[in-house]
């Protein structure tokens, strides 16, 4: 879709979009360090500090907040070299799906504040990637001390919005997806540097529309030290999508009788900062609730849990700045979702999907976000759509 102007600095590329929503966007528009304008995506809706669902480039400085607090969320895919036919097979040979979720919510811990124990870590696959962390964290002098359980958390997946599924795609091909973040030791990290662009604001005497809209000076010690502990969170955010998912490979292929061949594997963030050349300037880009769609990058925009998802390559549209929505967005608060929906609500919206029936999930309720047609359809010129998925089995923690 042709985007909408709001002023010069904020385009718009959501044919839906509430009052909140725009009005917090134009709060991060008025920025006077962002260059050349806000954008945002489809799936646009209000959240803390600035709407998900927006692109910030900045020169000289970085908004903390607007990163937000699970630095590094994203999506991981991975296609096997199965079908719905060996899927089939499996389960009239007695491996049930609902085993294989039961083995799923064994193997990877759930809900906020459920670690590994770090004797298990070793049957598993995340010693590497956990000397792979320290070693990052001496080199860049990236203080932990907050969270001395950082490394139980490596290959736990957290509650609201993440989950695990096993999908199919248009050609009934087997794939397995997961949607997590950097856990407990990304929030503490965030926290700990909002905290400061807060009071560095005040110190300053900065006028802010937003008191989360504090920032951090490229000049000023504060800011190099934000930017390497947001590259570790974001790298651990990484690596714990990487763990879960070998996880998941390893436990598909001895439900379903043979090891997984992964044909490819897609790691993508939509929560975070990386400097980016727009408009011939390098700026700070901050994709919060976006995915990287710089011509021919693949990513993955998920649905909610009883719709599709989609499997995409960016195109590089400019005026984009390179972005693309992250998902399905919003619609209804959690709190609202729990006014408006039921139990049985959900049980008929998520028919012939294998998945942990309870009240605890009703605010995650598909009715509960954006129609992903919509979004796809009004994102349109910024990826192109390469498989579309719809699940056969869900887990999320609470």
């Amino acid at each position: 879709m042709t985007p909408t102007e709001h002023g010069h600095n904020l385009l718009n590329f959501a044919s839906h979009l509430d009052d909140g929503t725009l009005a917090q966007a134009r709060q991060t528009a008025s920025m006077p360090f962002v260059y050349p304008h806000v954008a945002l995506m489809p799936d646009a809706h209000a959240g803390k500090g600035s709407a998900v669902g927006t692109v910030i480039p900045t020169r000289g400085a970085v908004i903390p907040a607007a990163v937000g607090v699970d630095i590094g969320c994203g999506m991981i895919a991975a296609r096997t070299q199965f079908t719905f036919a060996d899927v089939e097979r499996a389960e009239r040979a007695g491996r049930t799906l609902h085993a294989l979720r039961l083995r799923i919510e064994h193997a990877i811990p759930l809900s906020p504040g459920h670690y590994n124990l770090t004797a298990s870590l070793g049957k598993w696959f995340a010693e590497p990637k956990i000397a792979e962390l320290e070693e990052r964290a001496a080199k860049d002098g990236v203080d932990l001390s907050h969270s001395p359980k950082w490394r139980e958390q490596l290959g736990s997946l957290g509650g609201g919005n993440h989950f695990i599924e096993l999908c199919l795609d248009e050609q009934d091909r087997v794939w397995l997806f997961l949607h997590s973040g950097s856990r407990g030791v990304g929030n503490k990290i965030a926290q700990k540097h909002i905290a400061i662009a807060q009071k560095l604001c005040r110190t300053w005497h900065i006028d802010l529309p937003n008191r989360d809209l504090a920032y951090l000076a490229e000049g000023a010690p504060e800011f190099w030290a934000y930017i390497r502990e947001l590259r570790w969170a974001q790298r651990f955010a990484l690596l714990n999508r990487a763990e879960m998912m070998d996880r998941f490979s390893k436990l598909f292929g001895e439900w379903i009788g043979a090891p997984v061949v992964e044909a490819e594997r897609i790691n993508c963030h939509h929560n975070y900062t990386e400097q980016e050349e727009h408009y011939g300037e390098k700026v700070w880009l901050t994709r919060k609730g976006a995915v990287n769609a710089h011509q021919g990058v693949a990513a993955v925009i998920p649905g909610s849990m009883g719709t599709r998802s989609y499997v995409v390559s960016g195109k590089g549209d400019a005026r984009g700045l390179c972005s693309a929505p992250h998902g399905a967005g919003r619609r209804f608060s959690r709190t609202q979702a729990r006014k408006r929906f039921t139990v049985d609500d959900l049980a008929r919206r998520m028919k012939g999907i294998e998945y942990r029936h309870g009240a605890e999930w009703i605010d995650e309720i598909p009715d509960a976000y954006k129609d992903i047609d919509v979004v796809m359809h009004d994102a349109q010129d910024l990826v192109d759509i390469r498989h579309e998925l719809r699940q056969i089995l869900n887990v999320k923690g609470t």
